[in-house]
This record gives structure tokens, sequence and C-alpha cells, in this order.
């Protein structure tokens, strides 16, 4: 008999209250609410209607909080925040292709 491993947690998967994201990201209820009146952060809904906020909501939260601890107000960061996220796509793709050219130039014998 093999003990079997727990399986990750979905990042994506609500499971924390209002109260408690908020408390964790260091903030308040009401600041979670305007977030996601600006559309900054989408949580998941219980069948109830209560929001649930994931380990990525969390994330998100920290971005929030960093970029408003750096000046930006709430239009900023919805601008900034899609800006950074496809800086990082780009980096990565950029790196995959560098990769790609060192290993073909490696294989190449001239």
């Amino acid at each position: 008999m093999t003990a079997s491993t727990p399986a990750e947690p979905d990042p994506d998967r609500g499971v924390y209250g209002i109260s408690v994201a908020a408390e964790l990201a260091g903030t308040g209820v009401q600041n979670l609410r305007a977030y996601e009146a600006r559309g900054l952060l989408l949580p998941d809904r219980s069948a109830g209607g209560t929001r649930r906020y994931s380990a990525n909501d969390l994330v998100m939260l920290r971005r929030i909080g960093d970029l408003l601890d750096a000046g930006l107000n709430l239009a900023g960061i919805a601008l900034v925040i899609p800006l950074q996220d496809e800086n990082d796509r780009l980096r990565a793709q950029r790196s995959t292709t560098d990769e790609r050219q060192v290993h073909t130039a490696a294989a190449d014998p001239r």
C-alpha cells in the first residue's frame, strides 16, 4: 500500500471570506469591495452570493497594495497591472526564443 500525496490546492478556487482575505492582505473589507467595483478583482461567489477569494486573488491584493504604496490611484492601477502582465508574458516569450537560439547555435558546427 502506498501513501497518497495530497493534491496541490487550486490557486483559483475561492476559499477565503472577505474579512479573512482583507486581514491576510492587510487592508479593509471596504477596499476589497472598491477593488471589485473597479474590476481589479473578481472573487468567486458561493451559492448564496458570498464573496470567496482565492490564493491568486490574495496575490493580486498584494500587487494592488504595492502599487498604492508607490503612489498610484485605482485608475492607474487598472492600467498598470495589465501592462505588467503583458511585459511578463513578453519577457518569458523572449527568454524561450533566446534559449532556442542558443541551442540552435550550439548545434550548428560552423
